[in-house]
């Protein structure tokens, strides 16, 4: 699989080095991304600036990866449908198949999946 530099979206996003958000963040640098962690209450994760939330971003995004409760990302519907990434993984414990079927009515793809598993399987 041809792998190409995506801009990534970190929602839910931690400075606890233990929680998989945080993997994430550090795995997805590791593989070459351009990472933008989401997160309301703090400024920097692992050194890279904090985006507090999705309405700030601009520009095209290539996946947006969510590790927040079905109960958070069902607010952020309105957010992703303007954001409009080419892609959004629910990870373990963040799925939410309505907001999956809404986003997917709206031309963007949705995976239930670990990042993690998908950079370290060359399948990102």
């Amino acid at each position: 699989m041809a792998h190409k530099k995506q801009r990534v979206v970190v929602v839910g996003a931690s400075t606890k080095p233990e929680r998989y958000s945080n993997r994430a963040v550090r795995s997805l640098v590791q593989h070459g991304h351009d990472v933008l962690p989401v997160n309301p209450v703090v400024s920097s994760i692992e050194g890279i600036p904090v985006v507090s939330r999705l309405d700030d971003i601009t520009g095209h995004v290539d996946t947006v990866t969510l590790y927040v409760s079905a109960k958070i990302s069902s607010a952020l519907e309105d957010s992703l449908t303007t954001l409009h990434p080419d892609r959004v993984i629910f990870n373990p414990g963040a799925e939410n198949p309505a907001l999956s079927e809404a986003l997917n009515a709206r031309g963007i793809n949705t995976q239930e999946a670990c990042t993690l598993v998908l950079l370290n399987t060359d399948q990102f």
